[in-house]
């Protein structure tokens, strides 16, 4: 960085690193079902506060890409069709919170989905000194989340469309190729039921498991993604002003 004007030549202040005061760390969690819009306010937060994201998707398949000893085991799983452990799944995870970027904090979404694989994770971070500071619930009714998915349409290209919140300009049609718009599987009303029947009775315990832990914290997602932002900021902030305290 080019000296200030008017401080050329004078001596760069010592850097005590024994007194820079260590940001304390911000470990949350995201929860909510499906077509919550969870995506769209991770995004918005590891920009706000420079977490990294870990989609428990997206770092299995790093870990298998990368040839990782833990990558490989999950991957005979994978191929052979069959879930993933609990126990792979939070080595992985915790690999990936060992790296620099992970030092002040992340962001986890997708894991973990059930009571026993919350109880595995709470050990599993103790081990290495660390917990979790919060789980931040996005809350959407099942109707809502209908409404939400159900409207989307995509073209031959990929791009996507919503018959009421982002409608083309020509019904059924892209406004980019003028392919027509379908309806996937998993956007269909009886798909996302079944999606939802499994948030409802896999997931949602950890509502009560986290809030008898005072760690829950709830947010309307039927609010405009503005509005839930602004909410989940200020609400990551206390968090970590509490944590300084």
């Amino acid at each position: 960085m080019p000296d200030l004007p008017g401080t050329e030549g004078l001596d760069a202040p010592v850097r005590n690193d024994a007194a820079i005061e260590l940001v304390p760390e911000l470990n949350l969690i995201l929860v909510g079902p499906p077509g919550a819009g969870k995506g769209t306010q991770a995004e918005k937060l590891t920009e706000d506060f420079g977490l990294p994201y870990y989609a428990t998707g997206n770092i299995l398949r790093d870990a298998v890409a990368e040839g990782t000893p833990l990558g490989k085991k999950a991957k005979e799983y994978m191929d052979n069709g069959d879930l993933v452990p609990d126990d792979v799944i939070i080595g992985v995870i915790l690999e990936a919170l060992e790296s620099d970027e992970a030092a002040n904090g992340f962001l986890l979404d997708g894991f973990p989905r059930t009571v026993p694989q919350a109880d595995a994770l709470e050990g599993a971070l103790e081990n290495v000194g660390r917990k979790i500071s919060g789980v931040l619930l996005v809350d959407v009714p099942d109707d809502e989340v209908v409404k939400r998915l159900s409207g989307r349409r995509v073209s031959k290209s990929g791009r996507v469309y919503h018959v009421d919140f982002d409608p083309p300009k020509q019904e059924g049609r892209c406004d980019i190729d003028g392919s027509d718009l379908i309806q996937r599987d998993d956007d269909k009303p009886e798909t996302i039921r079944k999606r939802l029947a499994v948030y409802h009775d896999q997931t949602e315990p950890l509502v009560q498991y986290y809030e008898d832990r005072d760690l829950l914290r709830r947010f309307d997602g039927t609010r405009s993604p503005t509005d839930v932002h602004d909410h989940i900021r200020a609400t990551v902030a206390t968090l970590r002003l509490e944590d300084e305290l």
